[in-house]
């Protein structure tokens, strides 16, 4: 009764989206000089590294997209999307890549094959114990709207992997809809991430009880703030704890080229309506997670326009404000011709995904749509405060 009085109360005050300095996340101001769109006035932290997990060059799957890190058995994992030519095609397949210190990586692996009719795309990762759980959305060609669902396959070496079963929802049937690469575990145990949703693709935080992360998921109520058709204007959510509460980040798919950010104080049922924050983004993918306990890190490409450079992370000591922000990849002097723009070909990094292991933040994008890199850089290097 609690919960749902609460959801009531946030539709009758959320009518419309708040202005920006509402929001539950904000950057200091000047933090960037836009004056300098290949760096926005940013330094590389001491100990930036970068290697390449996959090269297109000659390979037949041309086209990456999402790639996803994850760390298990002292090794890194990265999966993604590949196709030959662009990201909707039936020959697409889901690829993975493993190193053990970060800078050489094994030829892709091939996770899940195309079929006729279908598309599939990277889900993500999750580990618990000695297991690791390779997601796989699954999208049937040729439905209006979209709509999709969720694999799962498992493997205790990363090597052997299970055949693929549907993931549950609390009424055990198949869960509907593509599931956001970004699972992550609040203080209690219970799972959290979010998922596109029909109609159209709508984006909506999910939980489990399930340490497993195959069963039970549920949706938490969250108002989506007012859009034109049938895409929420969220899109491409990732979260990350601030004491009791989950603030989770969205791209704005209406251009404002700002993040929308919503918070959830009860373990992630229901969740304040998403409201723009005066945090600069490129109406690209964004990553948020925590470094420790406390503080917690953006990345994204916060030109304030359409270009994806330079790739950046800023970092919280509080989760309220973002108050550094240092240089993972630096980007071009000036922004690209509008046909380079719509085909990526400038030096765009593109959806970035992160994971902290052995005290790097490690991040994983695509440059161009083709190529497949991972920048490190050191806890300590990037926390707030850090010099």
């Amino acid at each position: 009764m609690c919960r749902m009085r609460r959801f009531i109360a946030l539709l009758l005050c959320s009518v419309a989206l708040p202005a920006v300095g509402q929001s539950p996340i904000s950057a200091v101001p000047d933090l960037l000089d836009f004056n300098q769109p290949a760096t926005l006035g940013l330094n590389l932290a001491p100990g930036t590294e970068t290697a390449r997990v996959f090269t297109a060059g000659d390979n037949r799957y041309q086209y990456s997209r999402g790639a996803v890190p994850v760390a298990f058995n002292g090794k890194l994992f990265v999966q993604w999307q590949a196709a030959p030519d662009a990201e909707q095609t039936v020959r697409s397949q889901v690829h993975y890549a493993m190193s053990v210190d970060g800078r050489q990586w094994s030829d892709a692996i091939v996770l899940a094959k195309s079929s006729p009719g279908v598309n599939v795309s990277a889900g993500g990762w999750w580990v618990f114990g000695d297991t690791l759980v390779a997601y796989i959305n699954i999208w049937p060609q040729g439905e209006t709207p979209e709509n999709g669902t969720v694999e799962y396959r498992t493997s205790r070496d990363g090597i052997r992997w299970t055949a693929a079963q549907p993931v549950l929802d609390s009424s055990g049937e198949p869960l509907a809809g593509a599931i956001e690469p970004g699972i992550g575990a609040l203080r209690d145990g219970r799972l959290l991430t979010a998922l596109h949703q029909p109609p159209g693709l709508v984006a909506k935080p999910y939980f489990t009880d399930d340490a497993t992360g195959r069963t039970g998921w549920q949706a938490g109520e969250m108002l989506n703030a007012p859009s034109r058709d049938n895409l929420s204007r969220e899109l491409e959510p990732s979260w990350f704890s601030r004491g009791n509460e989950q603030v989770m980040v969205f791209r704005d798919r209406d251009s404002s080229y700002r993040i929308l950010a919503a918070v959830s104080d009860d373990r992630g049922e229901t969740w304040s309506l998403p409201t723009l924050s005066n945090i600069p983004d490129s109406r690209a993918k964004a990553n948020a997670g925590n470094l420790t306990a406390d503080s917690a890190y953006i990345v994204n490409n916060p030109s304030g326009n359409r270009a994806r450079f330079p790739l950046v992370v800023f970092t919280s000591a509080d989760g309220y404000t973002f108050d550094r922000a240092w240089l993972l990849r630096r980007g071009a002097h000036s922004i690209p011709a509008p046909n380079d723009l719509r085909r990526k070909l400038y030096p765009a990094y593109s959806a970035p995904k992160t994971e902290v292991f052995e005290g790097y933040l490690y991040v994983t994008y695509t440059t161009e749509n083709a190529n497949i890199d991972i920048t490190r850089v050191p806890l300590n290097a990037i926390e707030s405060g850090a010099e």
